[in-house]
């Protein structure tokens, strides 16, 4: 290739937009994670891309399905590298489409170092990641006043053993959210109880998280296993662990009492106004 073939061909370069698709709502996606949909040339996206925002893609856009899941790999992850810079270095405009946002074990690190080594452009969009939609979406809060003063993700998708400090995890009294641990449910339950954590300590499992079909099981760390058997929850789904998961009890009093609260004020409470202090004296 000649000098003058080669600056034309570098001037022509394409970009990539490493973008977040978020938990799966399309109403969560960010106004710049639309744009890019709307307006690259081709879009790369990956299984945890919900049917929801698919639907978003224009029907003109060249699409590709490099979609990962456990036991079954349509791309390798080189394989996702080449596609990428094959593309850009023809001068397309590529959204890599991922579920959640692209830096949170979302290998976007990893497609971002490969790419700018080869002189590609490269442009991060963040997206919500699963462990706050879905957890918003159960009435989760991650961290609560007095409850949980902070929070710690892990992925428990490893070749061979997690490779985490368990110890500090249960020492930390914070909320732990597991990553892709559906499989390995029995080693993080022996894990954590082993480091000290107590077995009645509350989990959620979230199942397909911030769709339609969202399902939120609770129960306690020593049952983690049996609750993922008996209600067969399926990937994608996060587990969480922490006292915040009962904060939803919460709530439920709120609106038992708000329901006292409408009824006394269907049957007329009379000619004193209608308070909650009032409501409570009747109970």
């Amino acid at each position: 290739m000649s000098l003058n073939n080669r600056d034309k061909r570098v001037s022509h370069l394409g970009k990539v937009l490493l973008t977040g698709a978020g938990p799966g709502d399309p109403e969560l996606l960010t106004l710049k994670a639309l744009k890019a949909i709307q307006t690259s040339d081709i879009i790369v996206y990956d299984n945890l891309v919900s049917d929801e925002i698919k639907a978003l893609f224009p029907s003109q856009t060249l699409t590709i399905n490099v979609g990962k899941s456990k036991g079954n790999h349509s791309s390798t992850q080189t394989e996702i590298n080449e596609i990428l810079i094959y593309h850009a270095l023809n001068g397309s405009s590529i959204c890599r489409i991922k579920g959640g946002d692209p830096f949170i074990f979302g290998r976007g690190g990893e497609e971002m170092i490969e790419l700018t080594n080869c002189g590609i452009e490269v442009e991060i969009i963040p997206g919500i990641t699963s462990a706050s939609g879905c957890t918003s979406y159960s009435n989760i809060p991650l961290t609560h006043r007095g409850v949980s003063q902070g929070c710690t993700f892990i992925t428990a998708h490893a070749e061979k053993q997690l490779s985490v400090n368990w110890q500090a995890l249960a020492q930390l009294n914070q909320t732990i959210v597991v990553y892709m641990g559906l499989s390995k449910t029995d080693e993080i339950t022996q894990h954590l109880v082993d480091a000290g954590l107590s077995k009645e300590t509350p989990v959620a499992l979230i199942e397909k998280g911030c769709c339609p079909e969202q399902r939120t099981i609770r129960g306690t760390l020593s049952k983690l296993t049996s609750l993922k058997q008996k209600y067969d929850v399926r990937s994608p789904a996060l587990i969480v662990i922490g006292e915040v998961v009962n904060i939803h009890t919460q709530l439920e009093e709120h609106a038992e009492l708000d329901s006292q609260f409408a009824f006394l004020y269907q049957q007329d409470f009379g000619k004193r106004p209608v308070t909650p202090s009032a409501v409570q004296e009747t109970i």
